[in-house]
């Protein structure tokens, strides 16, 4: 019977309460294999011990601080059944020195199958971490009775938009959020922080050294995906596009007269009066003609 590898792969996930990356799984195989080989550090007899079914008389030291422990019979079969038990073959005979990635990713891939197919309330989920085995988000309320744990705090929409922009401008600084935003963005940073949503990832290098922000692992936990490379795909504007807005918005500009369509017209510093105009002289003489004595 050939080895079966995704028996192996089921002990070992049940058996880690932590993510199990595939780095993890061919290093224990490699620990298989060099334990194979290892000496058997039981298999040296020990001569000083008297041989089975012999009584230590009067005349055969013992150390009455050391003495042999009583083996009843009932013990002595089951410890052959525990070294009876590695002769699996499908376990542990064999067993191939090499088992690459694209091996185990198939083989999760069935179990993951397997288990979404059953419907017994367990998913195997592929996380930042490696592979780990959860229960169905339709047990979750079971669970947190079990823990004691109140309902999760749903994230208000204005968290979830300071959340987006921390993930596609990552590093980014809280004033550039509220460029974007057009509102403060500072009980989100809050709140995002109190989740461990985001983290501080350092100080921008510009003018009073602005904190920036980054996502955490459970964020991408949170949205379901193995890294940031996985988020889908702005459609909204190019990151060249959202520096430069952001340069402007920072950094406006004065508009002038022409900007805006008006004449550049240069009025004088102080008002100038104005004089009134004199009545025609040429008026006067023309009434004098039309009426003559």
């Amino acid at each position: 019977m050939a080895f079966n590898l995704k028996k192996v792969l089921k002990a070992l996930l049940f058996s880690s309460s932590q993510p199990l990356a595939i780095k993890d799984i061919q290093a224990a195989f490699t620990r298989f294999h060099d334990s194979a080989f290892a000496p058997d550090a039981g298999a040296a007899e020990d001569t000083t011990a008297p041989a089975s079914g012999e009584v230590a008389s009067a005349e055969t030291p013992v150390d009455s601080a050391v003495q042999a422990p009583i083996v009843t019979e009932p013990a002595v079969e089951a410890v052959e059944v525990i070294a009876e038990a590695p002769a699996d073959p499908e376990l542990y005979s064999d067993v191939p020195s090499l088992i690459t990635a694209t091996q185990i990713r198939e083989v999760m891939d069935q179990i993951s199958a397997e288990l979404r197919a059953a419907a017994d309330g367990m998913l195997l989920i592929e996380g930042n971490s490696g592979y780990r085995l959860v229960t169905h988000p339709r047990f979750a309320r079971w669970v947190r009775i079990l823990r004691s744990e109140p309902p999760p705090v749903k994230l208000s929409q204005s968290a979830i938009e300071t959340l987006a922009i921390v993930a596609y401008r990552q590093p980014v600084t809280r004033g550039e959020i509220e460029i974007i935003r057009g509102v403060s963005a500072e009980a989100g940073i809050t709140k995002l922080l109190e989740r461990e949503m985001v983290y501080v990832v350092g100080r921008a290098d510009l003018p009073g050294r602005p904190i920036q922000y980054g996502t955490t692992d459970n964020f991408l936990e949170f949205v379901g995906v193995k890294s940031l490379d996985e988020l889908p795909a702005s459609d909204v504007l190019s990151s060249r596009q959202i520096d430069e807005w952001l340069k402007t918005a920072m950094n406006p500009t004065t508009l002038s007269d022409t900007d805006m369509g008006l004449a550049n017209e240069q009025l004088p510093l102080e008002a100038q009066p104005v004089e009134p105009e004199a009545a025609p002289a040429e008026s006067s003489a023309g009434q004098e003609v039309s009426n003559p004595a």
